[in-house]
């Protein structure tokens, strides 16, 4: 509050503004506003900051809450990562689009799979057919891993492998990949997506059922905490939930509440809250609202650390820091007039900039309507390069801290995802919400609500239903080659001839044993894929004893 002015005297002048000048300009000139989850004023002034504690409620970064950011320099000690995700194709392809990155200054991978690799179906497998290769690249086995990061600066790629329902056999394989580089254990970095609740809410490429999903999302969290002291653990997603059409507020409770079901998980396994918080991270949306997005990071850092801190009773600072990965808002690129999505995208990362993420992904301008072409790659990442070295944004430590907007956003968003997180909880929890569909309805019900303000004109978005232009620019798309699908089955049939059989079938049964028990599946996981059992085969023997699971129609 600005102590220069008593309260009733600054309310007393606002509202005399709004009369005598406000009033008046809108009635003259008045564009209707941008459809929004969140409330807005059309103004925000001292009186927006009454009670809020500035060392309770901001602080400095580096200290809690962090909402001003988890490290004490921000980006003037060390710029964000720069990540593009990239994959497709053959093994091939990919190593040379990593390789290639790399070498432009990306500072990490980001790793597509294909469909089939994330659904644990091999190459050859029927239900793959039409879809080796197109979304990501295809990796059937050890081999293929092998194929992708061999002769890579493994410490320097860091690489964040976007698997759900199969996280640990992808984890297993980059594992003896980093051996056969010789990587020791306690230098991998690296992170696993790993968060399967958001598979059953928001994106679907789900295999087993919720319950011993999460069996083998503690097995990797156990196994990290034990061996794997830089290793993420987990990439607790609420990007996915944005896609597919939740509001601002549902992406943040979401998520948490996703977060609060693992956590507990891992205490009922006995492991300490100190042990593992630390290596779980985040992965949200930014869309193009600047500083809604903005704010959404920042009050997603309060949250976390006073839930760390007095629910969970975490102890270690670090476990208290909410380290986020955020991205490009896929879902608001559009087909027509491409080009124009390199502002958007530009904005967007912006928005995670300001926000005070730890690492970017950028979309490309052409994914609307292919995977990124090399060309349109490299422009994604000299949008985060120009933003880093030419915008000043970096060079402030949270240049929006003390807004009155946007510190008003961050206390609205906070205390809408608490309430939203306490009915969740009331309702029985955020795995009886997944198996009930309510979860899954409520992010439906907000994206044909989104969808209808586009139908209506209600939101404008340029070039689909307003600034229309019939004559869009040729661009050069990047097209999947078929002749890789046959390639890529090839060399699966070679594997198949190749490999010692026999040590396969017994690490197949030792695996099946394991999981008719109890034990962490990690172990006899990495067995299976040093004798190259493919992704199908483990996942198969896996299915016999957890089942598939089928989503009910709500």
């Amino acid at each position: 509050m600005d102590k220069r002015h008593e309260r009733g005297e600054l309310q007393q002048a606002k509202e005399r503004w709004e009369e005598e000048r406000l009033g008046p300009a809108l009635q003259r000139v008045s564009r209707p506003p941008m459809p929004s989850d969140l409330r807005n004023e059309p103004l925000y002034t001292p009186l927006d900051d009454a009670g809020r504690d500035y060392l309770r409620d901001l602080g400095f970064p580096g200290e809690y809450p962090y909402t001003r950011g988890v490290h004490p320099s921000m980006y003037q000690g060390r710029l964000w990562t720069m990540r593009q995700y990239a994959g497709f194709g053959s093994p091939e392809e990919t190593h040379e689009r990593f390789a290639y990155l790399l070498g432009q200054g990306q500072g990490g991978l980001l790793v597509a799979f294909d469909l089939p690799t994330q659904l644990g179906y091999d190459s050859d497998d029927p239900r793959a057919k039409g879809e080796v290769g197109v979304v990501g690249v295809a990796v059937d086995s050890l081999r293929d891993m092998e194929t992708i990061f061999g002769g890579l600066p493994l410490e320097q790629a860091s690489p964040s492998l976007t698997m759900n329902s199969a996280a640990t056999v992808a984890l297993a394989m980059y594992l003896v990949v980093a051996e056969q580089e010789g990587v020791p254990a306690a230098r991998i970095s690296g992170t696993t997506q790993n968060d399967i609740l958001k598979e059953f809410i928001a994106r679907g490429t789900y295999i087993f059922p919720p319950r011993p999903s999460m069996r083998l999302t503690v097995d990797l969290i156990e196994y990290c905490t034990d061996h794997l002291p830089r290793w993420n653990v987990m990439n607790i997603c609420g990007y996915h939930m944005r896609e597919a059409g939740s509001t601002l507020v549902q992406e943040v409770a979401f998520a948490l509440a996703n977060a609060i079901t693992y956590i507990e998980a891992c205490l009922e396994r006995g492991l300490e809250i100190d042990a593992f918080a630390p290596r779980l991270a985040f992965n949200f949306s930014a869309s193009c609202n600047l500083f809604q997005e903005a704010a959404k990071f920042r009050a997603a850092r309060r949250l976390w650390a006073r839930l760390l801190r007095e629910r969970f009773g975490a102890k270690e600072p670090a476990s208290w820091m909410w380290r986020a990965g955020a991205g490009s808002s896929g879902s608001t690129l559009t087909a027509q007039q491409p080009e124009n999505n390199i502002v958007r995208v530009a904005l967007q990362a912006l928005a995670g900039i300001l926000g005070g993420v730890q690492s970017f992904h950028t979309a490309a301008y052409d994914e609307a309507l292919a995977l990124p072409s090399e060309h349109s790659a490299l422009v994604a990442l000299r949008t985060q390069q120009v933003l880093a070295h030419e915008s000043g944004a970096a060079e402030v430590i949270d240049p929006l801290g003390g807004s009155y907007y946007v510190e008003s956003l961050t206390d609205q968003i906070e205390r809408e995802v608490n309430l939203y997180i306490a009915r969740i909880e009331a309702e029985g929890g955020m795995l009886k919400a997944i198996e009930d569909g309510r979860a899954q309805a409520e992010i439906a019900q907000s994206a044909y609500a989104y969808q209808t303000q586009i139908d209506s004109q209600e939101r404008t978005v340029v070039g689909v239903n307003r600034f229309e232009d019939q004559n869009d620019p040729a661009i050069q798309l990047h097209r999947p080659r078929p002749e890789i699908v046959e390639a890529q089955i090839a060399s699966l049939h070679a594997l198949r001839r190749e490999r010692d059989n026999a040590a396969v079938s017994r690490a197949l049964a030792v695996l099946e044993a394991e999981a008719r028990g109890s034990g962490n599946l990690m172990y006899p996981l990495l067995e299976a894929v040093r004798a190259y059992a493919t992704i199908g085969e483990i996942c198969n023997v896996l299915r016999g004893v957890f089942g598939e699971y089928q989503a009910a129609s709500y």
